[in-house]
């Protein structure tokens, strides 16, 4: 680690027992959760965002919806897992933390989870951290569930220094992958309905906002 990486690193703030616990699980067992200054920074916007309500597409063990649920005390969260064992394991971090009245978990793929299950209700941020690769699709099936003047936050967008390679030098099974992830960028950076950045942090995030 450089001076640099020492310097960020003594920047992020102080996180509770439990979340010690989860990234510590996360770690040994190779789940993957949102890298801590990404997640900081995510932070950060949502505090300046304000939302009532967010829908997050990949649940994992909860780490995520639990961090926001925490910073933002007046939003409720709706989380979709496919991993049966992840989802629940993340049930059991959430009442640990009795965050289960503000956080529900659904267990499904989200490509396949029935639009109508949620009604007449929209978000107004959309988190999106699922299968990498298939973020367009996300994107086009929950957008008409945001808030005009909502926002949706993608991360992974570097793909953890894949997305930097020449593609010969991407690994052959991941190079559809990083192609659809590519794609999505350049898509989204020139959707006339949202004003999108990119923020060079964590694993690189897309913030987009519904005009």
């Amino acid at each position: 680690m450089d001076v640099s990486e020492e310097f960020l690193k003594d920047l992020i703030k102080p996180r509770s027992a439990i979340f010690l616990e989860m990234e510590q699980y996360a770690k040994e067992n190779h789940v993957p959760i949102m890298q801590l200054m990404g997640m900081d920074s995510l932070l950060h916007l949502l505090s300046l965002q304000k939302p009532k309500s967010i829908l997050e597409l990949g649940t994992a063990i909860g780490y995520s919806s639990m961090r926001m649920a925490s910073k933002l005390e007046s939003a409720s969260i709706v989380t979709i897992e496919r991993d049966v064992d992840k989802a629940t394991l993340a049930k059991q971090y959430i009442e640990r933390a009795n965050l289960q009245n503000r956080i529900e978990v659904i267990i499904g793929d989200a490509l396949e989870v029935e639009a109508d299950q949620f009604g007449q209700k929209k978000f107004d941020a959309i988190f999106i951290d699922a299968a990498k690769g298939q973020y367009k699709k996300f994107f086009e099936k929950y957008a008409p569930f945001l808030h005009d003047g909502g926002v949706i936050y993608c991360d992974n967008l570097l793909l953890n220094g894949l997305s930097e390679l020449p593609m010969n030098e991407v690994p052959r099974r991941k190079r559809t992958m990083v192609r659809n992830q590519h794609q999505f960028t350049e898509w989204l950076m020139s959707h006339e309905d949202y004003d999108t950045a990119f923020l060079p942090v964590g694993d690189g995030m897309l913030v987009s906002i519904k005009r």
